[in-house]
């Protein structure tokens, strides 16, 4: 069985820097922006450079990394300043994605099992545990691929919306990376990719991930999808998860929701592949998810073209909650939790632990 082997990096660790491939430019141009600090990587969660809830907490990590060892010369007090600083700006950057916080608060816990007053020694801590969360993403969505690549039938045609693969993660993607392990097991796959309106990130992600892969992919507009259903023409439904509240409610790219309710209306599977880390046992439901809004100028065109009215009022809300009844199952590196519910998750991280 062989694997995929990715023709790209999400980020990577190159001469003391952290680089990101720059979603912003794909699929025209693939390029890779480097960054030496805290603020800086706050700056490409912010926007957009690297996104995926994953790929975000990663990101956070080697940005905690950077700015220790920015001050690794500096004096323990300074050091200490600005490493708070760093956890701070880091945590701004962007809202929803609970991976983001599960990083630094796992940043955290390393900084202060370190040796006190050893600014060097952290510095190496702390580099070592943000290498260690990446190389772990990758583990998970492999264990996430097998389990969930079990549940596709041979010939199946899977929708997806936004992007869950490589570019959303360290590496082999979460709800694509349960498409690739399929493959890689010998299965005849094909994917509908929804455009994901409007930062088109299944248009100029997904669709660009699987043709690199050599997956067959066909790239519908976002609102075809229910059509395609009412036609018998799509078998299971696999998308990601930024945050997932404690009795199963899913947040994840605004659009989830309609296409969790269609499937539903169709009687198609609906299965949310995502980490354990994805998972915030502190939010009792779905309503207490914070959902971030970005700028209208993503609704009214993208990049130099513009396609509304310059002064329209605009509403850009970039997640959407879907309940957890309209859930077939979670993926995770654990195994597969169907009909997610508050007693199956809690079980579900009580095994974790052990």
């Amino acid at each position: 069985m062989a694997g995929f082997h990715s023709k790209f990096d999400t980020l990577r660790w190159c001469d003391g820097r952290l680089e990101m491939i720059d979603q912003r430019l794909l699929p025209a141009e693939v390029a890779y922006i480097s960054y030496e600090s805290a603020a800086s990587v706050a700056d490409g969660i912010r926007d957009m450079v690297v996104r995926g809830a994953p790929a975000i907490g990663c990101a956070a990590a080697y940005g905690v990394a950077l700015e220790a060892l920015r001050m690794q010369r500096r004096s323990a007090e300074e050091f200490k300043t600005g490493l708070d600083s760093a956890f701070e700006v880091l945590a701004a950057s962007r809202p929803t994605a609970v991976n983001l916080f599960w990083a630094l608060a796992r940043m955290r816990e390393i900084w202060q099992s370190c040796v006190p007053g050893d600014v060097k020694a952290s510095a190496a801590c702390l580099l070592d545990a943000a290498h260690q969360i990446f190389h772990a993403d990758i583990a998970a969505n492999r264990r996430m691929g097998e389990f969930g690549a079990e549940l596709i039938a041979d010939g199946a045609s899977i929708l997806t919306h936004c992007n869950a693969g490589a570019l959303a993660t360290a590496g082999h993607g979460t709800a694509l990376g349960v498409i690739r392990s399929a493959v890689e097991a010998g299965k005849k796959i094909s994917v509908f990719a929804d455009e994901t309106r409007p930062f088109l990130q299944g248009a100029r992600l997904t669709a660009w991930e699987l043709m690199q892969d050599g997956i067959p992919v066909t790239l519908i507009a976002d609102n075809a999808a229910g059509h395609l259903m009412s036609r018998g023409e799509i078998d299971v439904i696999i998308v990601g998860a930024d945050r997932i509240a404690a009795n199963g409610d899913v947040a994840n790219k605004v659009g989830t929701y309609q296409v969790a309710v269609l499937a539903q209306r169709h009687r198609i599977p609906f299965y949310v592949a995502a980490p354990l880390s994805t998972i915030d046992a502190q939010i009792a439901d779905g309503s207490e998810i914070p959902i971030e809004e970005r700028a209208a100028s993503e609704v009214r065109g993208y990049r130099d073209l513009q396609w509304a009215p310059k002064l329209v009022n605009v509403r850009n809300p970039v997640f959407d909650v879907t309940p957890a009844e309209l859930v077939t199952g979670l993926i995770t590196e654990l195994g597969v939790v169907l009909a997610p519910n508050t007693e199956k998750i809690a079980q579900l991280l009580r095994s974790a632990e052990r």
